[in-house]
């Protein structure tokens, strides 16, 4: 079995929810998936970090780091980096926090020493429905002076969100609505 069909399987069985739920964009929804129940399991994080870094591989060799709004998408990033350090080919995680940093630097980029203006990145999330999520990090991430290339998402259930962020970057989904109905 391809590590992609395992991640699947992992998502089919630990994330995917036949129910009636309101998603964050406000809208209903007979499905929810929540790619965290996967994510966080050990062999889920290997294989995210395994195929996301494959595909920055090949859609966006050129950056440097890859975050995206929290919660969704830090594992994904930490995934991620950790891979890139085994593979040699070293990616930095940072996270867009929803609101600035209370106290302190009051900052909205952590990982910012290594992730500086300049630095090209790609934008991760777990599930995309309207965009609302990475584009809300793409625009953070510019305004730190990040030089966004590219956006990846686990899944994409096709409600729009892939168009807004085609606006802004390319953007790739690991699976979509249709791999779990």
């Amino acid at each position: 079995m391809s590590q992609r069909d395992r991640l699947l399987e992992l998502l089919r069985t630990l994330s995917y929810e036949k129910k009636e739920v309101t998603l964050a964009s406000g809208r209903k929804s007979n499905f929810y998936i929540d790619c965290k129940q996967t994510i966080l399991s050990a062999e889920g994080h290997f294989l995210v970090g395994n195929l996301v870094f494959d595909l920055l591989q090949e859609k966006a060799p050129q950056v440097k780091a890859v975050g995206g709004l929290t919660m969704g998408a830090d594992p994904i990033a930490s995934a991620v980096a950790t891979i890139s350090w085994q593979r040699q080919r070293p990616l930095n995680a940072f996270y867009v926090r929803k609101e600035p940093k209370g106290h302190g630097t009051q900052k909205w980029i952590e990982g910012d020493k290594q992730v500086v203006a300049g630095t090209e990145v790609a934008i991760v999330e777990d599930v995309c429905t309207t965009g609302g999520s990475a584009f809300k990090a793409i625009e953070r991430a510019r305004l730190h002076g990040l030089v966004v290339r590219h956006a990846i998402t686990l899944v994409d259930r096709e409600e729009g969100g892939r168009e807004l962020i085609e606006r802004e970057v390319p953007m790739t989904a690991l699976f979509r609505k249709r791999d779990f109905l």
